[in-house]
């Protein structure tokens, strides 16, 4: 019976080649792009969930109620993963890591000069974290401050091999000698902590010997909690911990999941608010969306197609088959073509997979691992499902003796039907269309507002070798290469997230106030080569005495402090008076995502960044210049520098990946839809052929056949543009919502989409109505 019913539907392919290449192309492009996805998804849920106590891992947070809400931050004093584990019993391990900005530094072994990611972390980082350390005991190789910890290809490339290597000594920074006491495999891609050496946080305490203190937080906390903690009730203790080493009433301490830490990472007014997985929501919901159009495709069709085969149904019920066994036969074709459409989409998958982990910025592989056998399977049978479950049931519901008579007609509920599933996968479409045109202009805002310094032509690089011991000599030597512009040092990248504290007082602040401030340390000349513009006073100048002791505001952090001649005032920061000489424009150094936060500078003369601007144009013929008088202070090393504008464009690179991807699939929609309506055009031209054949005899026109047989597809689409507006300015306002500062969402937009879909509409429509009217109706009449 198998055989049988597999041998009909071969023969019912073959008799309808047009038909099946419609759904195989539409259902085998929905299936790559939904195990495409799933691929994704995957990836992106399981970051960070390696470490062997992901259960017990948590990360340190807090909570800053400040004057206009709450704020969350990850960045914490560096004594508090100390305090917790002596005072809270149900810490295992607690650590600190940081700083947060990592950078790469130097290491050198005899004539073997390399960069490398260094990451500072408490002795017990290997015991919270599962990286595989191949060589060396996770309770003892950060147990000396002179110890050094490096990866695999770290040792490869100092050493040639990493095998009896433990117990050499390397040189960090043309400074200080390690002795490597461990060497660990590697960073996993999906983790969310990227580094290639481990260091003491002991080094970092003798560098900086004033941070190990409360307000200072530079730093992240993370713990291992003891297995069986009640969460809830370890939350509320940990809460209490900054009260009683600081007296604060506004800053309080909690812990979320690590692992949870990258998809939710998101925090409105104190409460988590999304992250990534709210891409990962959007794009599950786009594969399903593409994958129920591509399924609709096959409804329609199959369904349209019934009355050529509504006879074999009433002649096999007349021979005593049930309903039952006919829905077993129908949907076993819906089962074979959504297998012959996974053949198809593996090839798909395997074909498109480099261009889609390029878009999506990962190494995404195509394992056939029980995970993603099991799932592919299971979209497959979802697929096969829907698609074939209406015309199984409409096919097998007729009754044989009004078949046979021939008295069947086209219900007015089945046009309604297949009417319905194109006006939704239309309207999905035009949702797509508007989103992608959202984003693009976004993108496009975002790229074109003024952040409030000139983030243009200028090169950063870090301080390292013997430029650390001369960098005024350095900085000095630069200004005078022609084509530089200017140049400064700064402690930190000026974009990104700032180092900050809650130290600072004032004079009418309230004592239970605790305000977090970010700060700067910066050189002299920096402002003025960021362009960063002064509403009040001055920057620091070499012009005058003591200006080590004077702080820099941005206008934001004034107008929280309420003073309105803030120039002279005296404020205290961490038990010293600083004067304030100048305040600032405000400027975005974080994402637009952000609204602008209370800053301020402070000037040192030994940061880590080297800021260089330079003459817009003249890049070809200064940057090797800079590269040469950086090579007479480290020979043999290339400067390895970044330009500071595509720094600030990774701040919005899952807006750009989105935007590729939903313009992708948007294209892939439309495409499925009207191979859809590509299918149904042709079948009703087809039912309709003697219809035309007899107009065309009685004098009407080729342009009236034409606008007869698409008026009802065109109605059906404007009905889809009239849904999908509303639904599509909701989605987008929501989503704009989550930038501080956004573009307008233009009348214009949502025109253009619609005119977009219905221009494709009456292409796809009109092509086939064409081709109808334009026969000879002598072929359509010769059989009556």
């Amino acid at each position: 019976m198998f055989l049988h019913n597999f041998l009909i539907s071969f023969r019912n392919i073959e008799r309808n080649k047009g038909t099946f290449f419609i759904n195989l192309i539409g259902l085998s492009s929905g299936l790559a792009c939904a195990i495409l996805i799933y691929l994704w998804v995957y990836d992106e849920l399981n970051f960070d969930k390696f470490h062997k106590k992901d259960n017990q891992l948590f990360q340190v947070m807090v909570r800053n109620k400040v004057s206009n809400g709450i704020e969350i931050s990850n960045a914490t004093s560096s004594i508090l993963a100390n305090t917790l584990a002596e005072e809270l019993p149900e810490v295992e391990y607690a650590i600190t890591a940081g700083p947060p900005d990592q950078k790469k530094s130097m290491l050198s072994f005899e004539d073997k000069m390399i960069k490398a990611v260094v990451l500072y972390a408490g002795r017990d980082f290997f015991n919270v974290f599962s990286f595989n350390l191949m060589q060396g005991n996770e309770n003892q190789v950060l147990s000396d401050g002179n110890n050094i910890i490096i990866s695999e290809e770290i040792a490869m490339k100092l050493f040639n091999t990493d095998i009896n290597i433990v117990g050499k000594a390397i040189e960090f920074d043309s400074k200080n000698k390690y002795i490597i006491s461990g060497v660990f495999k590697g960073t996993p891609q999906n983790s969310s902590v990227q580094f290639d050496v481990v260091l003491p946080f002991e080094v970092i305490k003798k560098k900086f010997p004033g941070i190990d203190a409360w307000g200072q937080n530079y730093f992240n906390t993370f713990l291992i909690l003891k297995a069986g903690t009640n969460i809830d009730q370890f939350d509320k203790k940990i809460g209490e911990i900054l009260k009683k080493k600081t007296d604060s009433e506004t800053s309080s301490l909690f812990i979320k999941p690590f692992s949870e830490q990258y998809l939710y990472g998101k925090y409105v007014n104190g409460v988590q608010a999304g992250g990534r997985i709210e891409y990962v929501k959007l794009f599950s919901l786009i594969a399903i969306f593409i994958l129920v159009i591509a399924c609709i495709n096959f409804m329609n069709l199959s369904t349209a197609k019934a009355s050529l085969r509504i006879k074999e149904v009433g002649i096999k019920k007349s021979f005593g088959a049930n309903r039952k066994s006919l829905v077993f036969r129908f949907m076993g074709e819906s089962m074979l073509m959504a297998f012959l459409s996974l053949l198809v989409a593996i090839g798909l998958v395997i074909l498109f997979i480099p261009q889609f982990s390029e878009i999506t910025g990962k190494n995404i592989t195509l394992n056939f691992n029980k995970n993603l056998v099991a799932s592919v399977l299971g979209i497959t049978l979802f697929a096969g499902f829907i698609s074939g479950s209406y015309p199984a049931l409409f096919l097998s519901s007729f009754s044989p003796a009004v078949i046979l008579k021939g008295k069947l007609n086209n219900s007015r509920s089945e046009l309604w039907i297949r009417k319905g599933l194109v006006i939704f996968q239309f309207t999905l479409s035009v949702i797509l269309i508007v989103s992608v045109l959202v984003v693009y202009k976004q993108i496009e805002f975002i790229q074109k507002k003024n952040p409030g310094f000139d983030k243009n032509n200028v090169i950063y690089f870090e301080k390292e070798g013997k430029i650390s011991n001369n960098l005024d000599t350095f900085i000095s030597e630069a200004k005078n290469i022609p084509g530089v512009t200017n140049a400064s040092s700064i402690s930190w990248n000026l974009v990104g997230n700032q180092g900050s504290t809650d130290g600072l007082k004032w004079k009418g602040k309230n004592p239970a106030d605790r305000i977090s401030f970010y700060l700067q340390y910066i050189d002299y000349d920096l402002i003025e080569t960021f362009g960063i513009e002064m509403k009040e006073g001055r920057s620091f100048s070499r012009d005058f005495d003591q200006d080590q002791s004077k702080i820099i505001f941005n206008e934001t952090a004034v107008k929280i402090m309420g003073f309105k001649n803030p120039i002279g005032e005296i404020v205290n920061l961490w038990g010293y008076d600083r004067q304030i000489v100048g305040v600032t424009k405000d400027f975005n150094f974080e994402s637009l995502h952000k609204e602008v936060k209370p800053s301020f500078f402070l000037l040192s003369r030994s940061n880590s960044q080297i800021i260089v601007k330079i003459n817009a144009g003249t890049e070809k013929v200064t940057i090797p210049k800079l590269e040469k008088l950086y090579q007479e202070y480290n020979p043999g090393f290339l400067l390895d520098f970044k330009f500071l504008d595509q720094d600030y464009q990774a701040q919005y690179v899952a807006e750009k990946r989105v935007a590729n991807l939903s313009r992708n699939f948007a294209w892939l929609a439309i495409l499925i839809s009207c191979l859809g309506l590509f299918g149904l055009a042709a079948f009703s031209a087809e039912r309709r052929i003697k219809e035309i054949g007899l107009r065309k005899i009685n004098g009407a026109s080729s342009l009236s056949i034409v606008c007869l047989l698409s008026t009802d597809f065109i109605k059906i689409i404007l009905l889809s543009i009239l849904i999908a507006l509303p639904i599509s300015y909701l989605i987008t306002k929501s989503w704009l919502d989550s930038f501080a500062y956004k573009t307008l969402l233009s009348w214009w937009i949502f025109v253009l989409a619609g005119c977009a879909a219905l221009f494709i509409a009456i292409v796809t429509v009109s092509w086939q109505s064409f081709r109808a009217a334009t026969m000879n109706p002598v072929e359509t009449l010769r059989y009556e």
